[in-house]
């Protein structure tokens, strides 16, 4: 079998290297344009080019697949399945009906739960126990098309978007390649989905990382793990940015006032916790606007005049 790879994203390799192992030929793989990041604006690939050039397959990097020209050179690659895996981009119907065995996703949640840009982050923010995976046949929706193969997978309560997308990513990567043969060899019935059932998420953005200490300890938690590595989670203290990467819900500990600083006793988690609109959150790590990481016992050390304050 013939097979075009798209995907952009860590999320998506994988899947891919799975199936470079596989006894499929994957004759191509598409990816987003390169861009410019960091603070020297270098051009920098994807994950999934880069896997791609290490294993001597062939890469196309579309804009977008408007231009007739691209469906065409897709089209010429004659592929019996393609593979979308975190793609960045809706297919549209001319490629979603180029290959034989149409075109398989890889969507980390179980649909028609958690559509749209950030299933993940969503889930950890709902304070769900699980999430999933879902192998599903694109239509040309948005996560609309009928599922394949879904699976239940946990959520840890100290996992963070990173962790769980790498464990789904492992996940998926694995129940795609138990699916493709079902799929190939007619076994398989698409499950429809029911927009009634639909939870859609949103992009999320840089401002929504930003801490509002009057909302409780639990959501706060949440949204430190949901939003991280990216956008993460801050606050200011003197005019200054504070991120906080790792946190804890003390429910044991005394109301403080929201966004004032307390010490805490020795014998507890963490040394030092913020009030919030109910409970008291518990700093474990925390990174001052350009200084390193710390944790929170050693940042006490560096700023003794914290316990007290009340961050903005």
């Amino acid at each position: 079998m013939r097979i075009v790879f798209m995907g952009t994203p860590d999320f998506s390799l994988p899947a891919l290297k799975i199936l470079i192992s596989s006894e499929y030929e994957v004759v191509a793989v598409y990816t987003q344009p390169d861009k410019l990041a960091g603070r020297g604006r270098m051009i920098k690939s994807s994950p999934v080019k880069q896997a791609a050039l290490d294993n001597g397959i062939l890469v196309f990097q579309p804009e977008n697949f408007r231009d007739l020209s691209e469906v065409e050179r897709l089209a010429n690659l004659k592929p019996d399945v393609i593979i979308a895996v975190a793609f960045g981009q809706i297919l549209p119907q001319q490629v979603l009906d180029i290959p034989k065995y149409g075109c398989l996703n890889i969507h980390p949640s179980l649909l028609p739960k958690y559509r749209g840009a950030s299933p993940v982050a969503s889930a950890i923010l709902a304070g769900d126990k699980e999430t999933g995976v879902s192998i599903m046949l694109l239509d040309s929706g948005m996560d609309t098309g009928p599922v394949l193969a879904p699976k239940k997978v946990s959520i840890d309560n100290s996992d963070t978007t990173e962790s769980l997308e790498l464990k789904l990513a492992k996940i998926g990567s694995q129940l795609l390649i138990e699916t493709l043969p079902k799929w190939f060899e007619h076994e398989l019935q698409p499950e429809r989905q029911y927009t009634r059932d639909a939870i859609y998420t949103k992009q999320i953005s840089k401002k929504d990382g930003e801490l509002d200490w009057y909302l409780p300890a639990v959501e706060l938690e949440r949204r430190i793990r949901a939003f991280y590595p990216w956008p993460g989670c801050y606050t200011r203290w003197n005019g200054k940015m504070l991120k906080v990467l790792e946190a804890v819900v003390l429910p044991d500990v005394e109301q403080s006032d929201p966004g004032v600083v307390i010490s805490l006793p020795s014998n507890s988690e963490v040394p030092v916790g913020v009030g919030t609109g109910d409970g008291v959150l518990g700093l474990r790590r925390v990174q001052l606007e350009g200084k390193k990481v710390n944790y929170a016992v050693e940042f006490l050390r560096g700023y003794k005049g914290f316990v007290g304050e009340k961050l903005e």
